[in-house]
């Protein structure tokens, strides 16, 4: 019986650490992007309700294309508004959403990737385009340049 409450217990602590190393900030990513020298990709998405944002991180985000894209060029970071109760945020993670969303979403479309220097500095928005992989890096491309 201890042992299982100990198990338990573990599973409790390893699951909110997760989650918790799940979340980030800009200010993270921005030093993750110093770091690696890299651009920062933000993308301001409905997750479990934009049709639009579902298509995008189906047909080009979660491609292999488009990963090894990111993997090269991107910092990737999720700045997520979903509605449904099981994929709710914590109240910190949603107060940060809602202060990026105000700076950098503030018509509050969806999705909306904005494209930023490793300094902070916004090069472009975007957002869903019924493209291939291979076309929405390059429009991505644009920006960086």
């Amino acid at each position: 019986m201890k042992a299982i409450k100990t198990l338990i217990l573990l599973s409790v602590v390893l699951l909110t650490a997760t989650k918790i190393q799940a979340q980030t900030t800009l200010d993270q990513t921005l030093e993750k992007a110093q770091k690696e020298n890299k651009s920062i990709f933000i993308n301001f998405s409905g997750s479990d309700w934009c049709k639009s944002c579902i298509i995008l991180k189906k047909t080009i985000l979660n491609t292999e294309e488009f990963k090894h894209f990111a993997d090269k060029e991107l910092i990737v970071f999720n700045v997520d508004f979903p509605r449904s109760k099981k994929n709710r945020l914590s109240k910190e993670q949603v107060k940060i959403n809602e202060a990026l969303a105000e700076k950098y979403n503030k018509k509050g479309q969806f999705p909306t990737i904005v494209l930023m220097s490793k300094e902070g500095e916004v090069l472009g928005k975007t957002g869903y385009k019924k493209l291939s992989p291979e076309q929405y890096i390059n429009h991505i491309k644009t920006f960086l340049k």
